[in-house]
């Protein structure tokens, strides 16, 4: 497959890079817009390294204008801007630092009770969907999925020690003790 002399290779469940990763993600982020403008649930939750990739960043704005709550946890660069009036009102980004780069890139798509969780090797960045080898892929077990809620979400979006929020402008703000 990488020589080129090969057939394209077809995945039941894998969405492999370059050939089909940002396509996948893509048709995540537009499925979840087109069900908040049919008035139905809709949520993303993503935890990467980076948000740098324009069509990526696109979809998510028309997702925010649909009406869907977005939650990125973003450690490095971020290209979005949350809270745009008109634009990301319904997008919260946060960055969480730490003393190690984090390898955690999870990808939540739906509403609870109706969530499809991925883990993947890219972040959300040109050289990862378009340039590089890299796997995005579904977990189904639910053991795995509720280990992802208590480990992975449920630290990520109540962080009040580590975490930044990034406001409008870009800049960040350390999140303050809710309590």
């Amino acid at each position: 497959s990488l020589s080129g002399i090969s057939k394209k290779p077809r995945h039941r469940k894998l969405a492999v890079a370059p050939t089909a990763l940002a396509e996948a993600l893509l048709a995540k982020i537009n499925g979840q817009a087109a069900l908040a403008r049919a008035g139905k649930p809709a949520r993303i939750f993503a935890k990467m390294n980076a948000l740098v990739d324009a069509e990526v960043v696109r979809a998510l704005y028309r997702a925010s204008m649909a009406g869907v709550p977005i939650d990125l946890c973003v450690r490095g660069v971020c290209c979005l801007r949350p809270g745009v009036p008109g634009v990301s009102e319904n997008i919260r980004v946060s960055s969480i630092i730490g003393r190690l780069l984090e390898h955690e890139r999870v990808f939540v798509f739906g509403a609870p009770g109706e969530e499809e969780f991925f883990l993947s090797s890219a972040d959300w960045m040109p050289r990862n969907l378009h340039r590089r080898v890299e796997v995005l892929f579904p977990i189904e077990a639910e053991v795995l999925r509720q280990q992802i809620r208590d480990e992975v979400i449920g630290p990520a979006l109540a962080d009040n020690s580590r975490a930044y929020d990034m406001k409008e402008d870009g800049q960040y703000v350390q999140r303050t003790n809710r309590d």
